[in-house]
């Protein structure tokens, strides 16, 4: 399953030359946040796959106009093909506003989610706009990580962990993809593909 990953700044092959060969075998698209809604919208238009996204710190806009013809998963577990993906946007709060948290308001966000996560058992793709604390963050509280990531991925361990929020220009260490356990975690930054399987789930037993 090819998935193409954006967050923060728009790709510009894709906004501004449209190479569709960037949408060439795409399955499912996923915005980490803080990108215009006319972008993911436009993308539509290009593409049977669906749009999932979380809202980035700059995503106020949303409220009046969110991305057409995409799917918000905020505080939800959105099942494609029996790819099980959790959606928890915003970044640590650094000034007044919306889409921004403490480490303890985001744990009271997950800690709502006990239930659909036990109906879904799980999940195999955390999408986030914030890196979790220590692994691709950053010192300044604007870009630090989430410790409560830490350890909602040390009780799932989700094949992957997904994020945004911190740019390729904000430091000359950025790496785009990083092992934690036995879970890849990937800076989405401007586009990226990723190539997985849906997990095989075990078939339910039917009695006659």
């Amino acid at each position: 399953m090819k998935i193409l990953l954006l967050a923060d700044e728009p790709d510009v092959r894709l906004w501004d030359h449209l190479d569709r060969s960037l949408l060439e075998d795409i399955e499912l698209v996923i915005s980490c946040g803080d990108l215009p809604a006319e972008y993911l919208s436009f993308i539509t238009c290009f593409t049977n796959a669906p749009i999932l996204y979380v809202h980035g710190n700059h995503d106020v806009r949303y409220e009046k106009k969110p991305p057409e013809g995409c799917i918000c998963i905020e505080d939800a577990v959105y099942n494609f093909n029996g790819l099980r993906v959790l959606g928890l946007g915003g970044s640590m709060r650094y000034k007044p506003g919306p889409h921004q948290y403490t480490d303890r308001e985001m744990a009271r966000r997950i800690r709502k989610l006990r239930f659909k996560l036990f109906r879904s058992k799980g999940f195999d793709v955390l999408v986030a706009h914030a890196p979790m604390r220590g692994i691709g963050d950053a010192e300044d509280l604007a870009h630090r990580g989430f410790e409560t990531f830490r350890e909602l991925i040390d009780k799932y361990q989700p094949a992957y962990f997904i994020h945004g929020h911190v740019h390729k220009s904000y430091d000359f260490r950025f790496r785009r993809e990083q092992k934690y356990g036995n879970t890849t975690v990937v800076n989405a930054w401007t586009s990226y593909i990723i190539d997985l399987e849906a997990p095989e789930r075990p078939q339910k037993k039917r009695f006659r």
